[in-house]
């Protein structure tokens, strides 16, 4: 989506996401999550943390005998905490232990009017989680011999081409644990409501072909969605199947996941979880993920835990024991990683972690992967040592609550089954200690750039740090203080910061945080969290193209008609840095029309480098970014409310935006429209107030300064009246 939106606050770096594929919808919820971290009203409420003892319960003979009774109320009490404190709609899990569901449960609202009861059946997007159905038959092919992992991936698919000639040393491998170079997310039309139209799976490659890699195949990692959609081709290529056959006949079949399908199998959505929109009334159309592979496939927690069984250790049904083992290695491990420490971040081929916290501190070796989509979100907990698995799936929430709930499902069972004797204390670095800060720390001050944000870096002399984004400006500045261990801490020893330069010449600010959700256990980052920019000069030309644009609004114009992001972010605000001269955003201005983005971070906060472009068209100015493409603001004029018109799409299918004058605030509208076209309206903020292929009102009362779009196929016509 438009980088230009996000807001990445540089202490709140907690997204396990990782991935998600929708990355604005991944911020939200971390400023969502840290809102409710500081607000004492959600700490003194219900999310007291459940605890169960197993003091006076002797151990049964063998596993079959464990009813898990305990564990079970502990997940279903911490299932309706997310429902009652944490934003999330509806949550199903599982536990499964040696190859047997012990734990199943629900909570929440599924539909507004109570007549669909939430089921084990229940089906919710898993968003990247779907990423390891793609890693599990990339690594089938290669037991077949079908691949070899690190064979250039153009020998496989003949027609990927890229503008940078360094793409034909891409491997399957990098393409697995995100170290392939590509620049992030391709995905144009890929996220609508209850439309599984192919495109952005179809134009992978034609959008490939005009790109550049930001960094050498396997120099680092870095998450990366379009790796997975390109590595959903290679399997459709080698294999000869279309994706969804493919994973049903050699995955989900054979494993018995019977609530296991993509946007291809037409689910019905009497079947699918309820969605809901914080800024919109009523429930929402089924949400589609079309780039299956990288994020698209709907699934149960049940279904979840039983394909956790492929990386069981001597489970050989689906994958070889040796390939099993394989995903779960180190490859996150390259010359550009912060050194060891807690961390729910560190990739081997598909998983976002394989040493995840806390599970370190009891000596397990832990898998997961989590997904968010806009609107649904997964966790998937493997502990292949303990033949043991937790899967959550939410409508709303995150997938940080949902891998949360499942540590938590884990640690009570391995507790109630006496593997562990207690449950580990939370851990914090320490308050700071007061020391003599030396006078070479001083340098690290600066301005420090991340995907899509900035921020401001003051060391003083006294050893005090502050932090403070530019694109957040009523946000208060974060603190912290240097101590005797050389870092800088935060009041709390929750976090701890230092300064890293790297062998390739940059400086990263490295953030841990230890972050705990009451009532749902702790989890923890360390990560490079961003890269020291340095300002640049600029001709006096390229100065006042930029600062004709600064504090435009930019508006969508090429995703389809049942696109989600008509109702979530269609316009986008543009501002050229002040505090940092040369820049937009992390993005270093190159001409009057064109800026790029030069991070080389690994994990997530160096993901979806897409730079941007503009050009002039019959004197209208266009902003086009990895394959967006919006209309400036002047471009948008007021539109003439007649008691009856019409609105024609033009040849080009683009959007036609229009502006709400004071005469027509007020007016209530009606749209008569073939069902291949939309229209939504929104208010002087940007806050959509209707969207039609949601639908739920015959009128529209226009906004005073709202905007209207219109969407549809070059040459739909909306008949439109007014009163």
């Amino acid at each position: 989506m438009v980088t230009m939106r996000r807001i990445i606050l540089a202490l709140l770096i907690m997204c396990l996401l990782l991935t998600g594929c929708d990355d604005n919808t991944s911020v939200a919820e971390l400023q969502n999550i840290a809102e409710a971290l500081n607000t004492s009203e959600v700490i003194e409420s219900s999310a007291a943390p459940v605890t169960v003892s197993t003091a006076e319960v002797d151990p049964p003979a063998n596993e079959a005998e464990i009813t898990y009774e305990l564990t079970k109320y502990a997940a279903k009490v911490k299932a309706d905490l997310l429902t009652t404190t944490y934003d999330t709609n509806s949550v199903q899990y599982a536990l499964i232990d040696h190859g047997r569901i012990t734990v199943s449960g629900q909570s929440g609202k599924n539909d507004e009017q109570g007549q669909r009861p939430l089921t084990k059946d229940t089906l919710y997007g898993i968003g990247s989680t779907s990423k390891m159905f793609t890693t599990v038959a990339v690594m089938q092919l290669a037991d077949q011999g079908k691949i070899a992992l690190d064979t250039p991936v153009v020998q496989y698919i003949p027609g990927f081409t890229m503008k940078d000639e360094r793409y034909r040393q891409i491997t399957p491998r990098m393409l697995l644990n995100h170290s392939s170079g590509l620049k992030g997310s391709s995905f144009t039309n890929a996220y609508l409501f209850e439309d599984n139209d192919t495109y952005d799976h179809d134009t992978l490659l034609m959008q490939l072909s005009g790109q550049t890699l930001k960094a050498d195949p396997g120099a680092y990692s870095v998450y990366c969605n379009d790796g997975f959609t390109l590595a959903e081709i290679l399997v459709e290529q080698v294999s000869g199947l279309d994706f969804t056959t493919y994973i049903h006949q050699y995955i989900t079949e054979p494993l018995g996941m019977k609530n296991t399908k993509t946007p291809l199998d037409s689910p019905d959505p009497a079947k699918m979880a309820g969605l809901y929109y914080p800024t919109y009334t009523g429930q929402l159309p089924g949400e589609t993920i079309n780039v299956i592979g990288a994020g698209g496939i709907y699934s149960t927690a049940e279904d979840l835990a039983r394909f956790s069984q492929v990386f069981m250790e001597g489970a050989e049904e689906v994958l070889s024991g040796k390939s099993a083992a394989a995903t779960a290695q180190e490859e996150y491990r390259t010359a550009l990683w912060p050194n060891d420490a807690d961390n729910s971040v560190g990739y081997g081929l598909g998983w976002d972690s394989v040493h995840l916290y806390p599970f370190s501190e009891y000596g397990m070796k832990a898998l997961t992967k989590g997904g968010d989509t806009t609107l649904y979100h997964a966790s998937l907990v493997v502990l292949p040592g303990q033949d043991m698995a937790a899967a959550v799936v939410t409508s709303g929430g995150s997938s940080t609550y949902d891998q949360l709930l499942a540590n938590e499902i884990l640690l009570q069972a391995l507790k109630e089954k006496a593997t562990i004797a207690e449950f580990k204390s939370e851990k914090s670095y320490g308050a700071p200690v007061k020391a003599e800060m030396p006078e070479s720390v001083l340098q690290y001050s600066g301005i420090y750039g991340a995907s899509g944000t900035t921020m401001n870096i003051n060391i003083a002399e006294g050893g005090i740090m502050s932090i403070t984004s530019e694109q957040s400006p009523d946000h208060p500045a974060q603190s912290f203080e240097y101590s005797a261990d050389g870092m800088f801490h935060s009041s709390d020893g929750n976090v701890m910061i230092s300064f890293v330069t790297e062998e390739n010449g940059r400086t990263y600010v490295w953030f841990r945080q230890y972050i705990t959700v009451p009532g749902l256990g702790q989890t923890a980052i360390s990560m490079y969290n961003a890269e020291k920019l340095q300002p640049q000069e600029l001709p006096a030309e390229t100065i006042e193209a930029w600062i004709k644009r600064d504090g435009k609004r930019y508006y969508l114009l090429n995703q389809k008609y049942t696109s989600l992001v008509y109702l979530m972010s269609p316009s986008s605000l543009f501002n050229v840095s002040k505090q940092l001269p040369g820049y937009v955003l992390d993005k270093r201005i190159t001409g009057p029309n064109t800026a790029v983005s030069e991070l080389q971070i690994p994990g997530m906060n160096g993901r979806d480098l897409m730079g941007l472009t503009f050009f002039t068209q019959d004197g209208v100015e266009y902003l086009e970014t990895g394959g967006v493409l919006l209309v400036n603001e002047d471009a948008v004029n007021p539109y003439n409310f007649a008691k009856q018109s019409t609105v024609t799409i033009p040849p080009s299918g683009y959007a036609s935006w229009y502006t709400i004058s004071d005469k027509d605030g007020g007016k209530v509208l009606k749209v008569s429209m073939p069902p291949s076209a939309s229209f939504a309206v929104y208010n002087k903020k940007g806050t959509c107030l209707y969207f039609s292929v949601i639908g739920g009102k015959d009128e529209v009362v226009l906004p005073l300064g709202g905007t209207i779009v219109f969407a549809g196929d070059a040459g739909t016509k909306f008949e439109i009246s007014v009163q």
